[in-house]
């Protein structure tokens, strides 16, 4: 028997689809799989297998720390049915194809598969198909030329595994123990997830630190619709009121008019989808989406580093797959230049995201489409032609002072009119003469005060992370999705919570190369020197396993108790109390609800949902001062409200 074996049901189900055409289905211990003659496919759920401590160590309060550095790593079996089938599956087989994304976890997940397969069948022949995307094309020729498991490439992925599982259990126990916030709603710290808060942590005591300092700019409307401007900010008001009142009417002292070419944008690799897909949902979200529809055959594989298309893909054929759809007139444009964009990375092992397949607007959902939609015209538009714009620069001399004026004028719209995701707005100003006179119309003295730096976005700080070698292309949005589980940061731009401000306190205290990305960034090097034959893992591991003892050596759990504590405290605190105006206070005993802080001297309190997650928000109840609490279900869409405001709607029915 031929026994195919791929990374999920969904992709297991399609490849036999494209290989057999007609197949059975068949059912067991409630995994399918699907059947044509000798040939058998089925589909993993990722990783089959997990690392782990044994069992002895799950007690976080009795177990000591030091010792999770001398365990021994065991591997559990995460998916008892899956690994059943594939056992029962592989003793019929006398060929087996892996066939899971090409990928360092997918090499992994491979690997695992064959383990298994080869405990209850140790002479079976193994081989590896590579594919970029699962369509007909491409499903074919890779199964006409397998190849071999990459050995160095799985041990990679299993070495992180590895390291993020010592790092994690380690750092997340110390913080938890020392807060005790144990349970559902401990602290988690990790390799990745550390210096990433922090980042955020840094960037929010910026802005609160910052201290606005006012300055004063002068601006003037001439005849002709000139719009002109001082290109200097004034420190001292008196020096821009003298300014101000020189002004009057102007001599146009130059005027260049000259085309500036303005480049298509780089072909989407993983970091690029993700921050542009980020301006429309939560990035871990959009991965998913792609995910899905690089299983259904619409998009090319959507983890990549690669920004560079290769000669081997046929750019032309996949556009005019658009012609006649609704990407019709899109698809001319591209057309008409066909010289792609390149970015600075370029990989062999998976092409930039491209569409594969034409899909309509009916065949998705509203937010898949939103995803392909993004992904067809990001294609397009690089391989269109470069947008020219009119730029015109005027100095006008009023009063002894240099005034400047600009405008710009999209004259050939290029890619813009495809990647309609970024406005290309005309700046009006008018052909000028030099010494042409212009009769002010109005003037005006502008108080403005310097703003503090902003808040990262989603995809502005996973643009930082893949920067500052911070995690990788396929892990990056789940580091962010984690901190938003974790209750570390709130909405977009990201805001850190109290708690957030805490933990990364604490964990500078303990030892401050923890929230630095160097180790982080350097582990990630290591990885790849693993990948190319050149580093023993091992040798990687007992690096984090010393570094991580350093840390623990180091620790002042008393002190890092009161840094947390102090956190956590601040962000409970959903107001003052009206009778005493002490602190209102979430509080856990016998249920969930809002309490004074002086009690018992004052029993004000006021009642709370009892079931989902909760936190304290940063908006305040205009009536009452109260912060607003946010209650997320299990299920359905989270909702806010003012304690008070609750209770006494609820007592007044």
């Amino acid at each position: 028997m031929w026994l195919i074996v791929t990374e999920k049901n969904q992709t297991a189900k399609r490849i036999a689809q494209i290989l057999f055409g007609s197949f059975q289905t068949k059912k067991k211990y409630g995994v399918n799989y699907y059947l044509n003659g000798d040939a058998c496919v089925v589909g993993l759920k990722g990783h089959v297998v997990e690392y782990d401590f044994p069992p002895e160590y799950n007690d976080w309060k009795r177990v000591e720390l030091k010792s999770l550095l001398n365990a021994r790593i065991v591997r559990v079996v995460k998916e008892k049915s899956i690994v059943r089938l594939l056992e029962e599956l592989a003793k019929k087989a006398d060929r087996v194809t892996i066939a899971t994304d090409y990928d360092r976890e997918g090499e992994l997940i491979g690997l695992e598969a064959v383990q298994i397969i080869k405990r209850v069948n140790p002479d079976v022949r193994i081989d590896r198909v590579k594919f970029s995307a699962i369509t007909p094309e491409e499903i074919r020729k890779a199964f006409s030329s397998p190849g071999k498991i990459n050995v160095n490439l799985a041990k990679a992925a299993e070495t992180r595994q590895i390291i993020d599982l010592l790092w994690g259990a380690v750092l997340t126990r110390l913080i938890s123990l020392s807060s005790g916030r144990l349970g559902r709603d401990f602290l988690s710290a990790g390799r990745v997830q550390s210096p990433t808060l922090r980042i955020i942590v840094d960037r929010e005591k910026e802005i609160r630190e910052f201290k606005p300092e006012p300055y004063w700019e002068i601006t003037a409307k001439f005849e002709r619709g000139v719009e002109a401007k001082i290109p200097r900010r004034f420190k001292d008001k008196e020096e821009a009121k003298r300014v101000y009142e020189k002004i009057g009417d102007g001599v146009v002292k130059s005027f260049e008019e000259v085309e500036r070419v303005e480049k298509k944008p780089i072909p989407f690799n993983t970091t690029e989808f993700l921050k542009e897909a980020s301006k429309f949902m939560p990035p871990d979200k959009a991965m998913a989406i792609a995910e899905n529809l690089y299983i259904n055959g619409y998009i090319s594989y959507p983890r990549t580093d690669n920004t560079v298309y290769p000669q081997s893909l046929n750019l032309k054929k996949l556009v005019k797959m658009f012609l006649g759809s609704e990407f019709d007139k899109e698809a001319r444009i591209a057309l008409e230049d066909m010289k792609p964009s390149r970015g600075k990375k370029e990989t062999k092992d998976h092409p930039p995201i491209h569409p594969t397949a034409l899909a309509e607007r009916k065949e998705l959902s509203k937010d898949e489409w939103i995803i392909y939609e993004l992904i067809v015209r990001r294609f397009l538009a690089t391989l269109a032609p470069d947008a020219v714009w009119m730029v015109r620069k005027a100095e006008i001399i009023s009063g002894g002072e240099k005034l400047v004026a600009s405008g710009k004028e999209l004259i050939k719209s290029g890619w813009r009119a495809i990647y309609i995701y970024s406005k290309a707005e005309d700046v009006f100003l008018p052909k000028l003469r030099v010494g042409e006179r212009l009769k002010l119309l109005s003037k005006k003295l502008h108080e403005k005060k310097t703003k503090p730096p902003s808040r990262y976005s989603t995809s502005s700080l996973i643009k930082l992370m893949e920067k500052l070698n911070l995690g990788t292309k396929s892990t990056r949005h789940e580091i962010i999705r984690k901190l938003y589980s974790r209750g570390y940061v709130r909405g977009n731009p990201v805001k850190p919570t109290e708690t957030a401000f805490s933990v990364v306190e604490a964990l500078k205290k303990l030892y401050e190369p923890i929230t630095l990305p160097d180790m982080t960034a350097k582990l990630e090097e290591d990885m790849n020197k693993i990948e190319e034959g050149k580093v023993d893992p091992k040798l990687v591991v007992k690096e984090s396993v010393e570094f991580l003892r350093r840390v623990l050596e180091s620790a002042d759990k008393e002190e890092l108790s009161k840094i947390l504590s102090e956190g956590i405290n601040k962000d409970k605190i959903v107001g003052s109390c009206p009778e005493c105006g002490g602190n209102l206070v979430v509080k856990k005993a016998k249920g969930r609800f809002v309490a004074c802080s002086n009690y018992p001297d004052c029993k004000f309190s006021l009642p709370l949902p009892q079931k989902g997650s909760l936190y304290v928000t940063a908006k305040t109840c205009k009536e009452h001062g109260m912060k607003f609490v946010r209650i997320k279900p299990k299920k359905g869409k989270s909702w806010e409200f003012c304690p008070y405001c609750s209770y006494l709607s609820w007592i007044n029915r």
